[in-house]
């Protein structure tokens, strides 16, 4: 098994820590802002983990993106141009969003913002994660929701 199998493994399996994390936050944040829940260093940890997850996904998918040479790919083959293109402008988008998101709730004085802003910002995230999932589906009709 070679670095590159390593790696496409590893992004694999780190995307469902990935999700998990963004919606216990996303959920977390909710709760927090319709019950008017203080902003706990543990709301803090939790979007800061999923902060940190995203980001090795990201570099976990440029190294794959890179080795495996998606960026030379065919824009007239419906697969290839999903990964050349799609894929990595929606996840780099979506970990944008993540990064921005976590940023300014830091910046909110209430607990209620702060909460509001995690909302926000990751549901935006986790809505273009899943559009970008389902596009994969789409392109390629080998791989179902949430496996390979």
């Amino acid at each position: 098994m070679g670095i590159y199998e390593i790696l496409k493994s590893a992004h694999s399996g780190w995307r469902y820590l990935v999700i998990i994390l963004l919606l216990i936050a996303f959920i977390n944040a909710l709760m927090g802002y319709f019950g008017n829940k203080p902003y706990t260093e543990g709301s803090r940890k939790l979007n800061v983990f999923a902060l940190i997850s995203a980001h090795i996904q990201l570099l976990l998918g440029l190294a794959i993106y890179f080795m495996h040479d998606w960026y030379k790919g065919d824009m007239s083959v419906g697969v290839q141009r999903y990964w050349k293109m799609e894929h990595i402008s929606m996840m780099v988008i979506a970990i944008i969003l993540i990064t921005v998101g976590n940023a300014r709730s830091k910046k909110r004085d209430s607990a209620r913002l702060k909460h509001l802003t995690i909302f926000m910002y990751f549901g935006l995230a986790l809505l273009i994660i899943t559009a970008a999932i389902l596009a994969m589906v789409k392109v390629d009709p080998s791989r179902h929701l949430f496996g390979m």
